[in-house]
């Protein structure tokens, strides 16, 4: 039943969603809400204040009275579920404030919460004046943080109208984790450092981040002391592989190299401990192996199901190349028609280095015989390629490869402007007026 609603909320909360908003919203992610970040901090004339927020138990204080009173949907469904109570350890709980915990539609009521942070904000201030001031907002969730100025301007203006918008709302700023910090100083936001070294701003992982991972690496190794090498290699593949991943659009290489040697230092001593009466060479030969240009690859074979043998490695982090994010547009509504052609270039651009994605554009590109459907001239390198949905995703038009067809820019642009269609089959293609 919540999906249901949530259905219908969602569309509601993406259109009246603060621009720089990037939490549980589609197309949008942490990423998105660093490069901002990185936009309105980068520049020498940019701000050097940062209002760094927290605020203290989100998702348990939001007030029941203000979501009935604002949230958009049935009040009185509305209302079963937030005071439907938990039940924690057999006992029967009331919840007098907070939305529904784990529940699918929590995300956007949060969402309808906050929104209003960055505009309001601006309108209060004005918006000459705020722009004067390099007041700008970006959240993520309930985790945000303001730029601006000067210290004074945050503390005495911001802050206070800030902590006016969320007491409606029932919440209020933790006192331990907000503060206001000048750019050289630094500050944490997402699991990365934000600080300028001598007027350049440089986005690392942040060391609470790396310490929190490496305690989880760590307690995986420590409690598998006695499980095959090739099955802790796939325990310990996929968590180093998504860390690397969520840092590669920042300054990252110096971190990758200093976690993959913390790494090998945990699993050397794990290997040792395993065969106390051996030689620390036989140990070397047993458990490490050389690869291309490295020496020391924890590296076992293995073998398939269909018989045959192949190295499997443990992943290196320091061979994850940095790639810069492809951010979104602050205006950007994923239900709005006419952001179609704008969508799909965002998605197209994020995933051309995907060896997934890269296979389906193969896959259709021999499916089109190599032509465009709509001018049915080539697609080559030269001239470029989009790839287009023929029922908008807007309009719940899904992924999959029957739904999509490669158009040029220049056809595909054409397509949105005039309202043309393409169908498959794709080998020869339609054109009729939508």
């Amino acid at each position: 039943m919540q999906a249901l609603y949530m259905l219908a909320l969602s569309p509601i909360a993406e259109t009246h969603g603060d621009p720089n908003s990037y939490g549980f919203r589609i197309e949008r992610c942490t990423a998105d809400a660093m490069a901002q970040l990185f936009l309105c901090l980068s520049k020498q004339a940019s701000a050097c204040w940062v209002l760094d927020a927290d605020i203290e138990g989100f998702f348990d204080n939001i007030n029941h009275e203000w979501l009935l009173r604002n949230a958009p949907t049935d009040t009185r469904m509305l209302q079963q579920w937030l005071k439907a109570g938990v039940i924690h350890k057999g006992q029967l709980h009331a919840t007098d404030a907070g939305t529904p915990q784990g529940g699918i539609i929590s995300p956007v009521l949060a969402n309808l919460a906050l929104d209003g942070l960055e505009t309001l904000l601006k309108q209060y201030l004005g918006v000459a004046r705020a722009k004067k001031l390099k007041v700008n907002v970006v959240r993520y969730a309930d985790d945000f943080v303001i730029t601006g100025t000067s210290s004074e301007v945050l503390e005495n203006e911001v802050k206070p109208w800030v902590e006016q918008f969320l007491a409606t709302r029932g919440l209020r700023l933790s006192l331990k984790k907000t503060r206001v910090a000048h750019i050289d100083e630094g500050f944490d936001f997402l699991g990365w450092s934000f600080r300028k070294y001598e007027g350049t701003l440089l986005i690392k992982p942040s060391k609470k981040n790396v310490k929190a991972f490496y305690s989880k690496v760590r307690e995986v190794i420590d409690s598998h002391k006695t499980v095959r090498q090739g099955d802790l290699i796939r325990m310990l593949n996929p968590m180093l592989r998504g860390w690397a991943l969520y840092h590669q659009p920042v300054v990252a290489k110096q971190a990758y190299s200093r976690m993959d040697n913390r790494v090998f230092i945990k699993l050397w001593r794990w290997a040792k401990r395993r065969h106390p009466n051996k030689s620390l060479d036989w140990v070397r030969k047993k458990y490490f192996r050389a690869s291309g240009d490295r020496k020391w690859v924890f590296a076992t074979t293995v073998l398939e199901e269909n018989g045959t043998k192949r190295e499997f490695e443990l992943y290196s982090l320091a061979s994850t190349p940095i790639e810069r994010h492809r951010k979104v547009s602050g205006e950007y509504n994923p239900y709005d028609p006419a952001m179609e052609a704008m969508g799909e270039k965002l998605r197209m651009d994020r995933m051309l280095n995907k060896l997934k994605y890269r296979k389906q554009i193969g896959n259709l590109f021999a499916s089109q015989n190599g032509l465009c459907l709509l001018c049915k001239q080539p697609i080559t390198k030269e001239t470029g390629w989009h790839d287009h949905h023929i029922i908008h995703r807007a309009v719940d038009g899904g992924d999959a490869l029957a739904n999509r067809v490669l158009l040029h820019p220049n056809c595909h642009n054409q397509l949105h402007t005039r309202g043309l269609h393409v169908s498959k089959p794709a080998s020869i293609g339609s054109l009729v007026k939508a």
